[in-house]
């Protein structure tokens, strides 16, 4: 859902044709409504009923991340990673089924660096935007006040950094959301930095989170009671 919905936008946004080059001929405007959207599908997956079940992680790098906090069982850390790879793929199938030749305009939606930058450049970026998010998430779910408004800050967090760090490395932030395009385009040549640099920035998270006296209290980005599930809590219902 997450790839699918946020790579429609790409595709709408800045494809062969798009009806928004016209309304707003603004590249980066229309970056900043990219990254509102493609933000938003994951924000909507993570309150819906599907989300609050899971935890919504939708993004290797934040499971690796509560892995590391003791939110997961080593064998819940590997059925994650495989759903989010496979949903990756499935959604980048659907994308070229649904959008044609449109999405192959803008590659499927692979990500790469730009603007000058080298691969180990471009994996540094994507390293520190991905520390910003994990520490963000890490922040609203330590709290009982504000872990409710997790997908909230997430939306905001994400369409911010794809708004401003989408020229310099598309701004995958997840190895599962580069996989399925990487696959589907057949262009696996920088698909390493989309690996080393969100985990990278997931581990520094880690790091710098277990110098701040805070714990995180669950690894849902909705925590919902009425939706227990394997992931360690210690918020009231245990679950």
């Amino acid at each position: 859902m997450l790839v699918l919905g946020g790579l429609s936008a790409v595709v709408f946004d800045f494809g062969t044709g798009s009806p928004l080059r016209s309304m707003v001929p603004s590249h980066s405007a229309r970056l900043l409504i990219t990254g509102l959207v493609f933000a938003g599908f994951g924000s909507l997956v993570a309150i819906s009923p599907l989300g609050r079940r899971s935890g919504a992680h939708l993004n290797p790098a934040v499971t690796v991340g509560f892995w590391c906090e003791r939110h997961l069982h080593p064998h819940d850390l590997v059925g994650y990673i495989a759903g989010q790879c496979l949903g990756a793929i499935v959604g980048a199938g659907l994308l070229r089924l649904a959008w044609g030749g449109r999405a192959e305009s803008v590659r499927y939606g692979i990500t790469a660096p730009g603007h000058g930058l080298s691969a180990l450049e471009a994996a540094g970026v994507e390293a520190l935007m991905t520390s910003i998010l994990v520490l963000t998430i890490f922040l609203f779910v330590s709290s009982t006040a504000t872990a409710r408004w997790t997908p909230l800050a997430v939306w905001i967090v994400v369409a911010v950094l794809v708004w401003q760090g989408a020229p310099y490395t598309g701004t995958s932030l997840n190895p599962a959301r580069s996989l399925g395009p990487a696959l589907i385009g057949g262009d696996w040549r920088d698909y390493w930095v989309y690996v080393l640099g969100p985990l990278g920035g997931s581990a520094l998270a880690v790091a710098c989170w277990a110098l701040i006296p805070r714990t995180t209290l669950t690894a849902k980005l909705f925590h919902d009671t009425g939706y227990p599930s394997t992931l360690a809590s210690r918020l009231a219902d245990g679950s």
